[in-house]
Parts: C-alpha cells; structure tokens; sequence
C-alpha cells in the first residue's frame, strides 16, 4: 500500500507519493475521519495542533489519515487542511481494509501504534489527544499511567495555584480586562462554574448563581467564582463573560479542557466548590443552587449541616404548596382552553391535575399522546375532578398549535415564563413526562407516566394507596401461570414469567406490553402472556411516528428526550 502527502507550492496543490517503508517515525497514528462528520471537522484541528506541536519539538511521531469521505473532491478539500499522510481516496480496498483491521464502529477514530512492531498502543487515540494533547506522547500505556498517577499526586496535593495556574500564566481575568492575580483568591471558597454561551441550563443557572454571588458578597463571605468556558471562539466567550460579576480563565487556556478531566464533567451547568485550603468540598454543587434558587446562600458552603437547613426550608415550603402557588404567577392566572378562552386556575382548584411536559418534536411524545388521551378519556368518564395541562417546549407557535389540536385538555400558552419555573421546581430532565398534583395542589408523584402506562385509567388518583392496591391485583394476575416455558417462537431457551416495571415489546405481536412479561435475558427476548400461552388481551394503541427531527441541544432514545 502506498500513501501520499501534500505539499502546497507556489503552482497550488500538489501530491507526493509515500512509500510505507519510508516512515521514519516511531509512533504512527490511523486516523479514520471524514468531511461529512461534525466530530470529525471538530476533532481534526486538535489533531493537527498536537501534531505540529510534536514535530517541532522533534517528536518521531506520524498520522495516517484513512478516509471515509464519499468522493474524492470532499477527500481532497479535507485532506489538502492537513499536514500528514494519507491513504489515496483511491485505493478503496486498502482503505476498507484498514476498517475491518481496526473494527472501526464510528469516527472520528484514532489508532496509536508501534510503527515497527505493529503494537497498538491504543484504539482510544482520540479520547487521549482530547484530554492530554502532546503530553499523552508516545501514548503508551505506561505512559497514560504515568499521567494518572500524576494526576492523582496532584490531587492529592492540590492547591488553588494547581487547578487554576499554568507555568506561564499566574492570573485570572475580569470581565472588563484586569488581570487578578490567582494568589488573591487564596483563603477563599472558590467555584468552578462551566459555562458554554446560549446554552440555556447555563444561562438559567449563572442568572440565579449571580444573585447568590452578590448576597454572599454582600454579607461578607469570601467567596468568588471562576468561569471555565467551553466555548470554541473567543467571541462566544466574550459575549458570555461580559454579563458575568466574576472572574476567569482566559479564552483558549488549555487548562479549561484539562479541567473537564480533572473534575470528572459529566453535565453543564457545573459548579464545582474549593474550599479556602485548595481542596475540592464538592465536585458540583449546581443542583442544590438549581432546587434552592438564590436562597441557596443560605447553605453555603453546602456543608451537611446547612444542607440540613436547606432541607427543613424545602419541607416547609413544600407543605405551603397549592395549584395556585404553582400555576399564578402575578397576572398569569389561567390556562388555555380548547378555543383559546382563558380558564381561570381558580377552576382546576380541588381537582387532581397532572402537569405534562411535551412537544411535538419530541418522537416519544408523539407515540404517547394516544394513550394518554385514551386513558384521559376513560378517567373524565368517572372523575370530573380531573384535568391535564400541558406544557410544552415546541419551538414554533405553528407546532404547538397543531399538537395542542390533538388533546382534549388545557395548556400554558406557548413560551409562558411559568415553564421555566414548574420545569425547575419539578426537575424536568426528559419529556414525555407527567407531574401529578392531588386535589390540595400539593405533589402526589413526580413520575406519573409509569402507573398510567402500566395501569391505565386505573392508576387513578395516582396516590401511593392506590398504586399499592394495583400491584397486589398485577401479583394475583399470575397466580396459575406457569413460572417456565417452552415457546415455538423461541425454541433455543426457557422463557421465564418476569414481573415488569416497565413497557416492553413483544417479539410474537410487535405490540407493547406491561406488568408481566415471559422473558429470555440473554436473548432479549419477550411474549405477552397473552401469546406465550395463547390468551386473549385487548390490544393497546401506542401511536405512531413521523419523521419531525428534535432541536438542537436535545436527544431522543427509547421513550424519552432529554437536554443533550
């Protein structure tokens, strides 16, 4: 297999062939990566970074770059931005090759290997580039070994200077240019807020952060925080930090990214806690800040006895709970009715009332809504005091319209700023979701999807007393099934009788099923009862699906749509 190089001359761009035998350097890496694929344009400039980075200081290091581009115009656009090699856009079969070699599932995709040996080092080249740039070189394992076990050193040893310091830089910035020297912020609690500009989550969040910030200020604690932005421009980081009363990192500091490792980042908004000696008290304490809102400070530093107090105040705002508490926001007192009349809240006042979160972009949403409206139905049929209001995230007043066309209930307006309050108070992380308030407005459960999928109109009021009273009905269901059997539709296993706390698909019908499965665990594999042992059961309609994608910043798996 041969492989090129360009080489950009005053005549444009020209390609040299590369003999295999020809590489001199030690370290090889395949990078498997196409135009087409977002990761890929992101990865590919810290690639390049990292690779010139490491020929310059004399590194034997080399990158092949093996492409999975559909013709050879978008190889050659991609390829002419890069300073390494190339398997030819041409040589197909080698390329394939590779792919199968390396059981390549997704890109990008970095293989390290020993160029001489053909050791491979590591198939997780990207992570590794990602998190330690050049210092991951020659990306052995001992030596990412090497660099956990100092991480774990520095840990252990970590001062304020360590987390927010480099060797050339011993300052933070203000929002209006200063520099302040990191050595101000010792003897003081210090928080960590990861930031990304527009991300909604953050921008919520460092509202409500900034309101604790002043009062903490305000009554003397030595407290100050430091943005870390995520952001790729500078210009996405300025006009996210010029609304921000505190300091940060300076915009294109390694150290943001190695920050993200350092403190495990698994969600934004983060905000991570150090305390006055250096030392992390807590790796984010966003959520208490989130469910406490500017009251917060009132358990700062978030130590177990003022999460306590924090605790009590919670319970005792939650027994002062009422509909209109959550629902009547100054002159927003009412919902939408089916013709766009506006419906007192004072109405729904002494009903049980399940609060859904929705949209009509959300797929999951879209197979849910026949059911609930079936269920909706059958419960109006025997309790007038019932009622659903949905709450939606759609977009476009055009989808919320078309959507809200298909319930038979009521609604918050479109963008009511009630949504974002009733989201936050119930922690709405994912729609379809259903909130059910019992007839004193306050909270009965915060997952009311789960009984009405597996019970129907009989879950309600959705009260732990009658969920307990179905369960023991679900339990006598059984009794005279056998626990074992044999199928001809799954002959290679035994299929157990398994109590479900959740739908499944059965694999005889192709329709949902709840509460008892005959299940194969290794197989994945499910029967209805009604199919293992060839009983009649009323068929459930679960809706159907089109093809309307999901927002930016959101995705959907199985039968949910969470905030990405």
């Amino acid at each position: 297999m041969n492989i090129i190089r360009t080489n950009v001359r005053a005549q444009g761009l020209v390609v040299l062939q590369v003999k295999i035998s020809s590489i001199e350097a030690s370290t090889v890496a395949l990078y498997f990566s196409a135009s087409w694929c977002p990761p890929c344009r992101r990865f590919t400039p810290k690639l390049i970074e990292a690779y010139k980075e490491l020929v310059s200081e004399g590194k034997s290091f080399e990158v092949v770059f093996v492409s999975a581009d559909h013709d050879a115009d978008a190889f050659n656009a991609y390829f002419a931005k890069m300073p390494w090699l190339a398997v030819p856009f041409s040589d197909a079969e080698g390329r394939s090759g590779l792919d199968k070699r390396f059981k390549v599932r997704g890109i990008p995709h970095l293989v390290i290997l020993n160029a001489k040996s053909g050791e491979v080092y590591t198939e997780d080249g990207v992570q590794l580039v990602s998190e330690y740039g050049t210092e991951a070189y020659p990306f052995t394992p001992e030596r990412i070994n090497e660099l956990k076990e100092q991480e774990k050193a520095a840990k252990d040893n970590q001062t304020i200077h360590s987390v927010l310091g480099t060797p050339t830089r011993d300052y933070l910035i203000s929002n209006k240019g200063d520099k302040v020297p990191i050595s101000d912020l010792e003897g003081k609690y210090v928080g960590l807020c990861f930031v990304v500009n527009g991300y909604g989550p953050v921008v919520e969040f460092t509202t409500v952060l900034a309101k604790m910030y002043d009062k903490l200020k305000e009554i003397g604690e030595k407290f100050e925080v430091v943005a870390v932005s995520l952001d790729n421009d500078e210009a996405s980081f300025n006009e996210s930090f010029e609304g921000m009363p505190w300091l940060a990192i300076p915009h294109g500091d390694k150290i943001c990214e190695k920050l993200v490792r350092y403190f495990e980042l698994r969600d934004i908004p983060t905000l991570v806690l150090i305390g006055p000696d250096g030392k992390t008290l807590n790796n984010n304490v966003a959520d208490i800040i989130d469910e406490h809102g500017p009251d917060a400070w009132e358990g700062f530093p978030f130590s177990a006895e003022k999460l306590e107090i924090l605790g009590v105040k919670a319970k005792a705002k939650l027994e002062l709970q009422t509909l209109e508490s959550l629902l009547v926001t100054g002159d927003l007192n009412f919902v939408l009715g089916k013709d766009g009349a506006k419906v007192p809240v004072s109405e729904l006042v002494g009903k049980t009332v399940l609060l859904y979160f929705s949209a009509k972009w959300c797929g999951p949403c879209r197979a849910f809504l026949p059911t609930l409206v079936s269920e909706y139905n059958k419960i109006k049929e025997k309790n007038n005091d019932f009622e659903i209001v949905f709450i939606s995230s759609d977009k476009e007043q055009s989808s919320y319209d078309e959507f809200f066309s298909e319930m038979p209930w009521l609604a918050l307006p479109l963008g009511d700023e009630r949504k974002q309050f009733l989201s936050k108070t119930f922690k709405i992380r994912g729609i379809p979701s259903l909130v059910a308030l019992g007839p004193d407005g306050k909270t009965v459960t915060k997952d009311a999807k789960t009984p009405l999928m597996l019970h129907g109109a009989d879950a309600f009021p959705f009260t732990d007393e009658k969920l307990k009273e179905l369960e023991k009905r679900i339990d006598e269901m059984a009794k005279g099934w056998p626990e074992k059997l044999k199928h001809e539709l799954h002959e290679e296993h035994e299929l157990v009788l398994t109590r479900c706390s959740r739908q499944y698909g059965c694999d005889g019908c192709d329709e949902m099923g709840n509460s008892w499965s005959y299940r194969c665990k290794e197989c994945d594999f499910d029967l209805h009862p009604k199919c293992a042992l060839g009983e009649e059961k009323k068929d459930e309609d679960m809706g159907e699906e089109n093809d309307e994608a999901a927002p930016a910043g959101y995705v959907c798996e199985g039968d949910v749509c969470r905030k990405a």
